[in-house]
């Protein structure tokens, strides 16, 4: 079963989820980064070239030639894992419901802000992953 993370309370989500990746992947951890919103998913990717002048997060679309090679990946499709790749590469979900093909990835991190949609949203995921058994964790920010 999967470990789900919820990270409860940020003031932006895309910008907490910024911060989120390049936590990762200054810490060596290959992520792939999935809602199916499209706009949202372009919106992400340019904030993430310039939410910190000093950072750089090396990232493509999964459909990317250089995708194998680069750490950061961004998908609108259901996101996809390489078996042998499953327990060192995580899952961020950005969409307001779970990701198709979730249970391949052995973590998963939801990232939640406190607009009303986003919790409602968030309370659903949380039911859904509960009732497939995954093991659930609450943080809250700030």
């Amino acid at each position: 079963m999967s470990r789900v993370d919820f990270a409860f309370g940020a003031p932006n989500r895309l910008r907490t989820a910024c911060e989120v990746v390049r936590k990762h992947y200054s810490a060596g951890r290959r992520l792939v980064v999935y809602t199916q919103d499209r706009q949202r998913l372009e919106r992400f990717d340019h904030l993430l070239w310039g939410f910190d002048p000093t950072a750089f997060v090396p990232h493509v679309m999964t459909d990317d030639p250089l995708a194998a090679q680069t750490p950061v990946q961004l998908t609108a499709a259901t996101p996809v894992v390489a078996a042998e790749n499953s327990q060192s590469v995580w899952l961020i979900n950005l969409d307001l419901s779970c990701p198709p093909g979730y249970e391949h990835f052995d973590r998963i991190l939801e990232i939640v802000s406190d607009h009303e949609e986003d919790k409602l949203a968030a309370r659903e995921r949380w039911l859904q992953y509960k009732a497939s058994g995954h093991a659930l964790h609450a943080h809250k920010l700030g």
